[in-house]
This record gives C-alpha cells, sequence and structure tokens, in this order.
C-alpha cells in the first residue's frame, strides 16, 4: 500500500498524477513513483522519499502524455528505496503496475517466473504482478489480467497500463479500496477521494472481484468472469476546499479545532428535537434479544471502543467487550444473533475491521457501522449504518474522527437505552442537552491552548512519559498517549491508575513525568491516593481536572476543563491530550502530519 492515482485523457498526465499524489501525503508513505505514456514511449521517475521529489525530478524534464499511473509506497515487502517504489514493470519494460495491498502467495509466483527465465530487480511482492501479465499475455490486456487475478491470493487494488496499447488503463480491486472519478473525456483513478475532488464528484467505487477497463472516453466494469457490470454513480459530498489547511500550520492541529464544528453538524444529522434519530430502525423487541455488544476496532477506533465499553454499559445495562480487530477473527469468536456488534472505523477500510465485521456478518449478528466515509467498505455493506460527519481528516494522528466515533456510542447508548427501558424520560433528555453543549465546551477548552503548550515545551525534553486514570479516564489516557507516541516518538505508557503498584511504579523516576486524569468525580478520592504515590517518586506531575473537582497538592502543573456530567468527560478529557501530544511534538521538530512508519488508512492484514 499506499496510495493510487491513474488518468487518461487530454490534459499532461504528469501534472495531475503529482497533483493526486500530493493529495494523498496524509496516508503515509515512504517512496513514490510515476509512469506516463505518450506514443508507445514510457516515462518512468521512482524515488524514496516524498513526492516533492519526485516533482523536483519531472520538473527538469519535459514529460509529455495523456495517460499514466502513480504511487506513494508505504513499505511492507522490502525496504523504502528507489528499486522498491512502484510503478514496477516486466524485464521488456512493456506493462506498468502500481499495486495497494499484499499479494500473499508472492514467494510461489516469483519463483515460477524465474524458473521460465524472468529477472527481478525488486525485493517487493507487487514485481511479480507485471512479469505474471508478460508471461501469460494472450494479446488481449484485458483478458490477460482477468486470468492473471485467478492464480493471485491476497489483497490488491492495482492500475495497469501498456505501452503497446497507450488508450487505456485496466484496474481491479480485492480488499482494498480504488475509486475511478468520472470526467468529461477525461477519467481518473485514485484509491481515495481526495485526491479526485480538484476535479470531480462523480465516481465509481468498485467492490472486490471487479475490473475495470478505462478510456478517455468511457469506463467498462466487468465481474470476475468478465461480465459487465450496471455501476451506480456515486457524488461525493465533501469539497475539495475541505482538503486544504486553511490558514493552519497543520492539518493536525486544524483538525483539532474542527472538532466543535464536526460535532455540532454530527448532531444535527442524528438529534431531532428531544430525541436520538439513527438513519435506521431496529425495534424493540430486536434490541431486548440482545445479550451482549461487541466493539470491533483498530488503532484510535479501538480506543473510543473502549470509552464505549462504560458509557454503553452504563446506558443500556448490555455487557460490552472490545476487540481489537486483528485478532477477532482468529480467536473462533462466539457470535449468534443475540449479539450486537459495532464496527469503528474512520475510512471505512480498515482490513483488519472489515474482516471481523464480515465474521459477524456471516454468523448472524446484528452490526452496525460507524464510520466517516460515505461510499466505504463499511457503508456500503451494512444495513446499519452512522456516518460521523467530521469531514476529511487528513493528518495521520486521528483527532475528530475519535471524538465523533465517541458522540456516535453516545448516540447509540441513549438509543437502545431508551428502547430497552433502562433510561428514564428526565435522564434521556439530561443527556440529550447535554450533547448539545459539547461544542461550546470544547471550544473553551481550544481557546485555553497556551496553557497546554506551556506544559509541553517542558514535556518535550522527555523520553518516556506515563499516563494514568482510573474509570472511564484510562481509555483517554491510553488514546493520549497513543497521540503523543504516533507523532512525538516519545516513549508512553497508558495505566489505570491502581495498578501502577502492581509493577509499573518500579519505573517511575525522576526522569519520567505522569500525565494524570482527574476528572471523574466518584473515584476522585482514589485518584488522589494514586497520584499520591506517583508524587513519593519525585515524578513530574501533570494533573488534568474538571473545574469542580478540587486541585491536588504539589503538582507541577494543571490544565483544567469544564465541569461536566461523569458520563460525558471522555469527550472533552480528550482535547488536551491531543492538543498536548500536538505541541510536544512540535516543539520537537517532529513531522506531524506524516509520523514515521505510519500510514493513515491501513488496508493489509
Amino acid at each position: 500500500m499506499c496510495g493510487i492515482v491513474g488518468y487518461i485523457g487530454q490534459k499532461q498526465a504528469i501534472n495531475i498524477l503529482t497533483r493526486g499524489l500530493k493529495h494523498l501525503e496524509y496516508r503515509g508513505y515512504d517512496s513514490v513513483g510515476v509512469a506516463v505514456l505518450d506514443n508507445g514511449k514510457v516515462t518512468s521517475y521512482k524515488t524514496k522519499g516524498k513526492v516533492d521529489m519526485l516533482i523536483d525530478q519531472v520538473n527538469k524534464e519535459n514529460i509529455y502524455g495523456t495517460i499514466g499511473i502513480g504511487h506513494t509506497r508505504w513499505a511492507t515487502h522490502g525496504v523504502p528505496s528507489d528499486k522498491n517504489a512502484h510503478p514496477h514493470s516486466d524485464n521488456a519494460e512493456r506493462f506498468f503496475v502500481v499495486h495497494n495491498g499484499i499479494i500473499e502467495n508472492y514467494v510461489e509466483l516469483k519463483n515460477m517466473l524465474k524458473e521460465k527465465g524472468h529477472v527481478f530487480t525488486s525485493e517487493t511482492d507487487t514485481e511479480v504482478v507485471p512479469h505474471l501479465i508478460d508471461d501469460f499475455f494472450d494479446k488481449d490486456l484485458e483478458t490477460t489480467i482477468l486470468n492473471i487475478i485467478k492464480k493471485i491470493k491476497g489483497s490488491y487494488a492495482m492500475a495497469i497500463v501498456d505501452k503497446t496499447n497507450p488508450d487505456k488503463i485496466i484496474v481491479v480491486r480485492k480488499d482494498s479500496p480504488l475509486i475511478i472519478g468520472l470526467g468529461k473525456e477525461e477519467n481518473y483513478v485514485a484509491s481515495d477521494i481526495p485526491a479526485l475532488l480538484e476535479y470531480t464528484k462523480n465516481m465509481y467505487i468498485l467492490e472486490d472481484g471487479e475490473i475495470a477497463v478505462i478510456t478517455q472516453s468511457d469506463v467498462k466494469v466487468l465481474d470476475i468472469n468478465g461480465k459487465a457490470i450496471d455501476k451506480e454513480v456515486f457524488t461525493a459530498n465533501w469539497d475539495a476546499e475541505q482538503i486544504g489547511k486553511n490558514g493552519y500550520e497543520d492539518y493536525m492541529i486544524k483538525e483539532i479545532f474542527e472538532q466543535p464544528q464536526a460535532i455540532r453538524q454530527t448532531l444535527g444529522s442524528y438529534l431531532k428535537g428531544d430525541e436520538v434519530s439513527l438513519p435506521f430502525i431496529i425495534s424493540k423487541e430486536e434490541l431486548d434479544k440482545i445479550d451482549s455488544i461487541t466493539i470491533i476496532a483498530c488503532g484510535t477506533a479501538s480506543y473510543a471502543g473502549r470509552v464505549g465499553e462504560y458509557l454503553l454499559e452504563k446506558l443500556t445495562r448490555i455487557p460490552v467487550k472490545v476487540e481489537v480487530g486483528s485478532e477477532y477473527r482468529y480467536k473462533d469468536p462466539i457470535i449468534d444473533d443475540k449479539k450486537l456488534i459495532i464496527i469503528l472505523s474512520q475510512s471505512g477500510e480498515t482490513a483488519d475491521t472489515i474482516a471481523g465485521m464480515r465474521e459477524a456478518i456471516k454468523r448472524g449478528a446484528k452490526v452496525i457501522g460507524v464510520t466517516n466515509v460515505k461510499g466505504s467498505t463499511v457503508s456500503r455493506e451494512l444495513e446499519y449504518v452512522i456516518h460521523t460527519l467530521a469531514g476529511p481528516e487528513v493528518s495521520v494522528a486521528s483527532t475528530k474522527a475519535f471524538t465523533t466515533q465517541l458522540l456516535s456510542l453516545y448516540l447509540i447508548g441513549l438509543y437502545i437505552g431508551k428502547e430497552r427501558d433502562q433510561i428514564d424520560a428526565e435522564k434521556y433528555k439530561q443527556s440529550i442537552d447535554t450533547l448539545r453543549i459539547l461544542p461550546e465546551k470544547i471550544s473553551g477548552i481550544l481557546n485555553n491552548k497556551k496553557a497546554v503548550e506551556e506544559v509541553a515545551s517542558k514535556l518535550s525534553k522527555y523520553e518516556n512519559m506515563f499516563y494514568i486514570g482510573r474509570n472511564s479516564d484510562f481509555p483517554i489516557c491510553l488514546e493520549g498517549s497513543h497521540k503523543l507516541k504516533e507523532i512525538s516518538y516519545i516513549h508512553a505508557e497508558a495505566y489505570e491508575a491502581g495498578e501502577l503498584k502492581h509493577g509499573a511504579l518500579a519505573l517511575v523516576t525522576e526522569d519520567v513525568p505522569v500525565i494524570c486524569l482527574s476528572t471523574i468525580e466518584h473515584v476522585f478520592d482514589k485518584m488522589v491516593s494514586n497520584i499520591t504515590e506517583v508524587q513519593a517518586r519525585k515524578a513530574i506531575i501533570i494533573n488534568i481536572r474538571h473545574e469542580n473537582i478540587p486541585s491536588i497538592d504539589n503538582v507541577d502543573s494543571e490544565i483544567i476543563i469544564p465541569a461536566i456530567d461523569d458520563l460525558f468527560t471522555p469527550i472533552l478529557a480528550i482535547i488536551p491530550l491531543q492538543l498536548l501530544a500536538y505541541y510536544t511534538a512540535k516543539f520537537r521538530g517532529c513531522d506531524i502530519d506524516q509520523p514515521r512508519n505510519l500510514a493513515k488508512s491501513v488496508t493489509v492484514e
């Protein structure tokens, strides 16, 4: 993986390819390349590093051609290098391929091709594809690709061009997203919507097993057997302007400050008057059958799920557990029609989460999806879907997707709790009123960012930190430490505050700052005891509390957030931790939006 672009039309392809690759930088990558066709000639440039390095290269040349493909690579097979960057070609440099995904049987295919005399120049799994095309070529690229994909095991989104037939791009998809942008006498290819918004909002979203033959004036979509498919046009609901930084220094800080609006927009869609109005109806009879809830997610979304475990059990009185997507389907989970599964995925394309989702569907569970991307796999494959209206999230480190996922879990909890008669009318009304004031409360925290920035300037010189909290503060600590690790490269660990003395306290010294969350009133006294234990080891203490909770003596710094009901505190408590991670990384001179080794949308296992 990571990003694919393609163009065929009347304009110079190189300009569209490089702009599209720039729009896909947020996905995270380590190398980049393009191939442009012109009158039987292919000009290909590949380099380890950033898109700007490629642009510097191609600007030194006059590259002509109105058809081309490009790629940003996040290394899976082979180190980041020029030779491992995409596109890859066969030995005759006739067929060029860009690929997202993993070809699981590439060693077997590679050995077979080597025995036939094919010579490989990279360490990648992808390089077997152009060699397969060359080896099995039957004088028709379309039928050849239909034949070779039956030999490939794994996941892929691929775009393929043939320099001797420079009038088409062929694309194919299995388990990795691929989109075709529709223009007038020109068409586009991309792995994600933002790469296309500058040119078109009308798109075909390929399903698994579909192949498309794209020319300047036409797009023909086929199934895996070569039968034509009548595709429905998808119209994107994002604007190109939303992809820009709008005056902010980094996408992450922009997206942190967009959270009040993201929450306001999501609430506007799912609150009607004083009622939660989800875009689907599940009957009371169906809800009364549910004996447990499982949340499946990865990374930041899994920490939203961990908060959801607390709030959903409180609101619905149904047992809740959280499963990491990459492990879930390999443990032979107990799933039946009495289980409610909630899928959390910002992109709606997270491979491990989708695998768990499909397993749950297959076994008869009721499944609700929460995603930020309309038209994504989660959005298309589920009957019950909540779309968070956060707008495009560009920074690899997720912020507004996290808070809108939390908001969606509150809405689901209130909906189920009311239908199951677990919430009285007064508590339900109070909860709705609290949701409505969240944007204002978050804005208040953001307006106090200077206090967080001052703390971050002190913390930026340390290499290890602990985060501690109790109750629903603990999963917020998990997410806060996750953010710090992602973008500042500081080693950070989160612990339930009461668990420190069961081992981790051995690592607490005066050189290890401890971030303490003290925002849950009914466990505050216990939290004071845990902070005192840490103080006895002379650690630097940063305490985050809300305004109605007393100050704790002798802490080094305090960050204060607005008071709110304990149930809703997590959605406020994460904001200063997002800011703390951002400013700490900023003081350390880190690449905020594209942290090393990470990708935005993880579409491989």
